[in-house]
């Protein structure tokens, strides 16, 4: 569909994540630059995110997200995706975009679904080192598939003849924050830390991490800065854990300035979520992961040993992060700055802050469009 000065449309489809809309937003201001218009389909998470997005049109579709093996909650499910494949039908008659390109998640069927059965060419984008299995139902019927990390489908031939590996697309204020350089601490300056969890894991960073401040040698604790990412249920106990032992320390539940706070860190603790994995590669900080136990796809466990192997960051098992071992591994990286220094250098060597431009450049080609401006 092209209004009057010609310029075509991409839908983009995104679950209500910020792992899904970060890479997404970052895609739309890509493809505005090359004069393309971008409207969104999405779930009723996004509602959260409120009008930010930057596309001319939010289109909420129905979706689930299969959870379990009981009957009853798979039927419902079912139901509520083939609700959601004809709303986007209606929707692609309505709107006729040139493409559609999911980011991941079952919230992507129904636009994906749709699309494929008009004939529309798709792309399917996958932040994890691991693809996620509503991408992999997808896969099959996809025109072409991009990946963030190389070799992600490999072993499947078929579909790695469609793959182009672009990276995850970053938010404009990452890449305005990877123009910081990494400065390591200085042997007796401050040492800034941050500790981030995402929307699935800050409890664990609220009990750990506080006790094993409290472990440090008073004279390195008395060094820190920190930041956190708690919880509004476990931010007074954090709060109080930190003023107990006189750390200069800010906790809130969400930072709207995220990107600017890690470039700031002299080291980062966190979740290994996908777009956490882009943003500390492409900022470059050395980090202390923890990946989310109990994925069936052990997605977050890949992406951190992606950094880990880079020589980026410290992987620990949730079993493994322990007040104890937590206090060792940063007494140990305070105390040795140089290898701060060499952590960023790994990181950075994993990131990519063009991948927004790469996606934006396999768009254009699979829809057959020319650059407007």
């Amino acid at each position: 569909m092209a209004e009057a000065g010609g310029r075509p449309l991409v839908l983009l489809a995104a679950g209500g994540t910020g792992g899904h809309l970060f890479p997404a937003e970052a895609l739309s201001t890509a493809l505005a630059r090359r004069g393309v218009r971008v409207q969104l389909a999405t779930d009723a998470r996004a509602t959260r995110y409120g009008a930010a997005f930057p596309a001319e049109a939010i289109h909420v579709i129905p979706s689930e997200t299969v959870r379990g093996r009981d009957p009853l909650a798979l039927a419902r499910t079912g139901l509520r995706l083939g609700v959601g494949c004809v709303k986007a039908w209606r929707l692609l008659g309505r709107i006729r975009p040139a493409l559609v390109i999911g980011f991941g998640g079952y919230p992507t069927i129904p636009p994906l679904v749709a699309a494929m059965l008009r004939g529309i060419p798709t792309i399917l984008h996958d932040a994890n080192a691991v693809i996620g299995r509503a991408n992999r139902l997808l896969s099959g019927r996809a025109t072409a598939i991009a990946t963030s990390f190389p070799g992600v489908l490999d072993g499947t031939p078929a579909l790695a003849a469609k793959v182009s590996r672009t990276g995850n697309p970053v938010r404009p204020a990452v890449i305005a924050a990877a123009a910081t350089p990494y400065r390591a601490p200085e042997p007796a300056g401050r040492l800034r830390l941050l500790v981030i969890g995402g929307s699935q894991g800050a409890r664990v960073m609220a009990d750990v991490v506080p006790a094993a401040v409290g472990r440090l040698d008073p004279a390195l604790r008395g060094r820190i800065d920190l930041v956190q990412q708690a919880r509004a249920e476990d931010g007074e106990r954090v709060s109080a854990a930190y003023g107990a032992l006189a750390i200069a320390a800010e906790v809130a539940p969400f930072f709207a300035d995220l990107p600017t706070r890690m470039a700031q860190a002299h080291l980062v603790i966190s979740r290994s979520g996908a777009s956490t994995i882009a943003e500390l590669a492409a900022i470059a900080r050395p980090s202390v992961l923890v990946p989310l136990p109990g994925a069936l796809d052990q997605d977050q466990f890949a992406n951190a040993g992606v950094l880990e192997k880079a020589g980026g960051a410290i992987l620990l098992t949730q079993d493994a992060f322990t007040p104890d071992r937590l206090a060792a591994e940063i007494a140990a990286l305070a105390g040795t700055p140089a290898r701060l220094a060499a952590m960023a250098a790994g990181a950075k060597s994993a990131g990519a802050t063009d991948a927004a431009e790469r996606l934006a450049d396999l768009v254009m080609q699979v829809a057959g469009l020319a650059r407007i401006g």
